[in-house]
């Protein structure tokens, strides 16, 4: 047995593993129907555990018998190809590493306070509905049902001085779907409604059953804000009849921005929230329209907050100028393993942006950890609610407080 060949074979397993993540995480931030999705998912699911066995018979035991004796110049052209993609993938993953052990909060950020609440504990039960995967729940160290409530102080450099300390609390990514019960995203309302912020905003995926629409009033239906509540929808939406699902969350006074941007006054300037599902439902905001039609003082610029379901979108927000970003779909990757770090993310950019803060000028992008998702299981990754306190950079306004 040739230990060293046999190591070598786990390395290039990694790689497949590797490839294997890249292309569902890839493939997950398409239009593509739900069920294609599933077959790709099938596929992955076999191919990681069934790749290493694969290789040691195949390569091994069989054909040039790499683990007994045999010659590299003996493995057919086929799998010198594959082997020579799972190499660059063990680069890839390696490349991953590096960045979430060095990753640094931006300079943007003041302080980020936390406080956990576990709803099971509360409730003296887990709200466990009848919904799907419900055996997740069970696996050790989830923490499904405790949620981050943050509270995050940020410095924007064009945040009007007037404005300093305009509140904004973020949502996203509930997936109502029945297997986590309606108790949950209740006491969650509760907790959204206790932050006192200035503006709520949702950022997509409130729904992976249509029935539950009937939990609409009783959750994000009970919330307001003084500035108004905003939405857009997300990719499982679409999946679904979005159209009925945004007009459930308008008859209960949340305003719709997907597509297009409504324009909030607020002491003398002008906040244009725009909202972009895309490439799911509809297409990106007009910010520069909406500032042409501006009736306030053309000298005074307005501040521009684009609400996206996906994070793909951050330099397409760059180039329409936007000062903030806040965007949800990739869930924070639900499951973070230690040194590595998330693996799954629906992303373009795979786990780049897989939940937190980051700073690209001249936009800033917060991406959500979310309520919920689809599949009930939070290793290192609790849900969230998040409020964000803005802050002018002038002299002496950029207390955290």
């Amino acid at each position: 047995m040739d230990w060293t060949r046999l190591l070598l074979f786990a390395l290039l397993s990694a790689g497949n593993a590797e490839l294997m993540v890249v292309l569902v995480n890839r493939l997950h931030a398409l239009p593509i129907p739900c069920r294609t999705l599933r077959h790709v998912r099938h596929l992955h699911d076999l191919l990681i555990p069934g790749f290493p066995l694969l290789l040691v018979w195949c390569l091994g035991f069989r054909g040039p018998q790499l683990l007994v004796g045999g010659n590299w110049s003996d493995v057919p052209l086929g799998w010198t190809v594959y082997l020579a993609l799972c190499a660059l993938g063990v680069l890839s993953l390696l490349s991953s590493v590096i960045r979430h052990l060095f990753r640094r909060a931006p300079a943007t950020l003041l302080s980020n306070h936390t406080r956990l609440v576990d709803v099971a504990d509360e409730l003296g039960t887990p709200p466990i509905g009848d919904g799907p995967f419900r055996w997740l729940i069970r696996v050790p160290g989830n923490q499904v049902f405790e949620i981050s409530v943050a509270t995050k102080h940020l410095t924007l450099p064009r945040l009007p001085r007037e404005w300093n300390g305009l509140s904004i609390l973020h949502l996203s990514d509930w997936h109502f779907i029945g297997t986590i019960d309606k108790p949950f995203f209740e006491r969650a309302s509760e907790l959204a409604s206790e932050q006192n912020v200035d503006l709520i905003v949702f950022t997509g995926d409130l729904l992976d059953e249509q029935d539950l629409a009937a939990w609409i009033p009783g959750t994000l239906g009970s919330l307001s804000a003084p500035l108004g509540c905003c939405f857009i929808l997300g990719n499982h939406d679409w999946y679904l009849d979005h159209r009925a699902i945004s007009a459930a969350l308008q008859q209960q006074g949340w305003v719709d921005v997907m597509g297009r941007v409504a324009s909030i006054n607020h002491r003398g300037r002008r906040l244009l929230v725009g909202g972009t599902a895309a490439p799911w439902i509809g297409d990106h905001p007009d910010f520069s329209a909406a500032a042409r039609d501006a009736h306030s003082n053309p000298a005074l610029r307005d501040f521009r907050l684009l609400l996206s379901h996906t994070p793909d979108h951050l330099r397409w927000a760059q180039s329409e100028d936007v000062d903030l970003m806040l965007a949800g779909h990739n869930h924070g990757g639900q499951v973070v393993l230690p040194l590595i770090g998330p693996v799954y993310s629906p992303s373009l950019t795979g786990c780049r942006f897989a939940g937190g803060l980051f700073e690209d000028s001249p936009t800033v992008l917060h991406v959500s950890r979310g309520l919920s998702g689809r599949h009930p299981l939070r290793i290192n990754c609790r849900p969230e609610i998040t409020k964000i306190v803005l802050h002018s950079p002038e002299p002496g306004s950029n207390s955290a407080g």
